[in-house]
């Protein structure tokens, strides 16, 4: 947690300034702060791992009373619901002493169900692509990118490593980009391995959101919305913290007039555009902006389609905003740039022959190719490759067919040590 951060972090209690509690939890490199307490005129919170977690549960209770007793590891591990297994406690350890540990490694033992399937074939699921070309899309305004930004809600951080990687080179504020989710082991992730360069914070979107009024130029909420109960409430913090000169950005909302997998509690599209009226949204068909996107590398944020007419699509996406400059048509350049590393897409089994590679797209389940079927837009049922793709992948051993790969996500820009 840089210090900078406390510039922006109010209670979501009594809404007061948080600041740095001076006693022996607190440990700080410099700017940084990897563990102590925060505390407003209500209560105290614990910094663990350098995330401040601003809720005030049983877990973050424990880990107060760990860190003030000299029990940093005990806070990490009682955050990460890893206390009481003696065996993943055992293997959390071993793994961390590892230099090669992976991301997949580190989800298989925090998240054994379908979320933890869903996170580790994330970067090209068909939400992800639309999500993500919509946020290509939204920062070649400049402005709203320009300020800070946050990605609500936004689990492991896939979306939020998009948010950091648009913001202009050498840009000085910091924080630049703010990761917020209500589970810490998603935080962790996210600071180890997929936006390290975000600032992660541990709060919980049914309660008034921790930050200082109008303290965004962009809030993204992507896919999460239909499953907060508080929606009303969530609505009216997410103007709030980006005042009148900001955008909203809420990919994949779920209807309830369509049907949808694991939908969540679900509202109307007249519903959803109600609560963000005052910010004047506009509403777009998630087919549309899917099809635009694949087929045409476009998104056109001109035409707002009303309520009745999207009738029982399955899904929408919401974009509010005061400035009428965003609403307009947005060509996407191929995104080619590697800034982790090469690697093949985890959806794809990888069989060596010769100096070739076998690539054979493979579903984890078929409750997943079920429900992100639509990938085979762009994943071939299998590729060959004249190159080793089982080792580390070198851009220039593809030649000509190094753009193809990328634009089909057949290969894609990981995160370092993602797989």
């Amino acid at each position: 947690m840089h210090v900078s951060l406390l510039d922006l972090l109010r209670c979501p209690f009594c809404g007061t300034a948080v600041t740095i509690v001076e006693n022996e939890a607190l440990v700080r490199e410099g700017a940084h702060i990897n563990a102590g307490v925060l505390a407003c005129e209500c209560c105290a919170f614990p910094v663990v791992s350098g995330i401040p977690v601003l809720m005030a549960d049983d877990a973050a209770r424990r880990a107060l009373h760990d860190l003030e007793a000299g029990r940093g590891e005990d806070a990490l591990l009682g955050l990460l619901t890893l206390a009481e297994d003696t065996a993943r406690r055992k293997h959390f350890r071993a793994l961390m002493t590892q230099d090669t540990a992976t991301y997949r490694e580190a989800l298989e033992l925090l998240c054994d169900d379908a979320e933890g399937t869903y996170f580790l074939y994330r970067f090209t699921d068909p939400t992800f692509v639309t999500a993500e070309a919509l946020l290509r899309a939204v920062g070649q305004q400049d402005w709203p990118l320009r300020g800070r930004t946050l990605d609500l809600c936004g689990g492991s951080g896939h979306l939020t490593g998009v948010l950091t990687g648009l913001r202009p080179p050498g840009e000085p504020l910091v924080p630049g980009t703010v990761l917020a989710d209500v589970y810490f082991w998603k935080l962790w992730l996210a600071k180890r391995f997929t936006a390290p360069d975000a600032e992660p914070v541990c709060c919980d979107a049914n309660h008034p959101l921790p930050f200082a009024r109008a303290t965004f130029s962009t809030v993204v909420l992507a896919d999460a919305f239909p499953y907060i109960w508080h929606k009303r409430l969530l609505a009216e913090e997410m103007m709030r913290l980006v005042g009148e000169d900001g955008a909203l950005v809420m990919p994949h909302l779920h209807s309830a007039l369509g049907d949808n997998v694991s939908a969540g509690d679900t509202l109307t599209p007249a519903a959803y555009y109600a609560l963000f009226a005052s910010h004047q949204p506009r509403l777009f068909s998630d087919e549309q902006l899917f099809n635009d996107v694949v087929e045409h590398r476009v998104v056109d944020l001109t035409q707002g389609i009303s309520p009745e007419h999207l009738g029982t699509e399955p899904a929408l996406t919401l974009v509010a905003s005061l400035r009428t400059d965003l609403f307009r048509r947005y060509d996407l350049t191929p995104g080619r740039d590697v800034t982790g590393e090469l690697s093949v897409n985890p959806l794809y089994r990888v069989e060596r022959r010769g100096a070739s590679s076998i690539l054979t797209l493979t579903f984890p389940t078929p409750e997943y190719e079920a429900e992100f079927r639509e990938c085979r837009r762009y994943l071939p049922e299998s590729v060959t490759v004249e190159a080793d793709l089982t080792g580390p992948i070198l851009r220039e051993a593809l030649g000509s067919r190094y753009d193809e790969l990328r634009d089909r996500r057949i290969l894609i820009n990981a995160p370092i040590g993602y797989c």
